[in-house]
């Protein structure tokens, strides 16, 4: 956990952070203050919410791109997010996103980057590692830059290594790492959850995809396909 765990927020700056991050996840936008009392119907000032964004920037949790009026939040404020203000979705809403007939690995893997958007990763083994979707990664618009576009190609490049490498870290809880915890790149967020097939054959998967991801939605997701798994091979 980060030291980011003993710092805790007032109430009113909490809520602006998260509406914030949920508002970016949604439009990829900096967001203004305006925009959020507009849209979330606060009942404090324009004055008020723009001090408050201000003291979240001090304080690391946003920063100011160079042209545009609005902010948009760091690593920081992702960690915080996960640890302090994400409203957990029950892997058992998403029943009807999965086939319901008889799948392979692969076969699921498709879904989770149909139904996420993201990249989708499947290792049945240090050394069995597939990534299906990367090309999503090339179009999202937090990689648009030049530089960014380099470092993805890198990154696609040295997959298999980076996975090989994280394989025995991961448990059967779900693991998250973010930003400069995650290996697979300081503007990445990696989900990822080991399975078991039975009492023979167990493995991992899970996503890859940039900071600004639904962090619910995707978390939710990874587990139900574990459950989905680990049903298959019950049966």
């Amino acid at each position: 956990m980060s030291a980011n765990s003993f710092f805790m927020l007032d109430h009113r700056k909490e809520s602006l952070l998260r509406y914030i991050i949920e508002d970016y996840i949604e439009t990829a936008q900096p967001v203004g203050s305006k925009q959020l009392a507009e849209r979330h119907g606060l009942d404090v000032s324009s004055a008020t919410i723009r001090n408050e964004m201000a003291s979240l920037e001090i304080e690391g949790f946003l920063r100011h791109p160079h042209t545009s009026a609005g902010r948009i939040p760091t690593e920081k404020a992702y960690l915080y997010y996960l640890q302090n203000l994400l409203q957990p979705r029950k892997p058992e809403v998403f029943q009807e996103e999965f086939p319901t007939q008889e799948f392979t690995l692969k076969t699921l893997a498709k879904r989770l980057v149909e139904v996420t958007g993201e990249t989708a990763i499947i290792a049945s083994g240090p050394e069995a590692i597939y990534a299906i979707g990367v090309s999503h990664l090339l179009q999202k618009p937090d990689f648009s830059e030049i530089e960014d576009l380099h470092s993805i190609s890198a990154l696609i490049d040295q997959f298999d290594e980076v996975m090989a490498g994280l394989y025995a870290q991961v448990k059967e809880e779900t693991i998250v790492y973010i930003g400069s915890q995650n290996p697979f790149g300081a503007d990445m967020t990696t989900i990822l959850v080991r399975y078991r097939m039975g009492d023979d054959h167990e493995g991992v998967l899970g996503l890859v995809g940039p900071l600004r991801m639904n962090y619910a939605k995707n978390i939710a997701l990874v587990e139900r396909a574990k459950e989905l798994i680990t049903q298959l091979y019950e049966s």
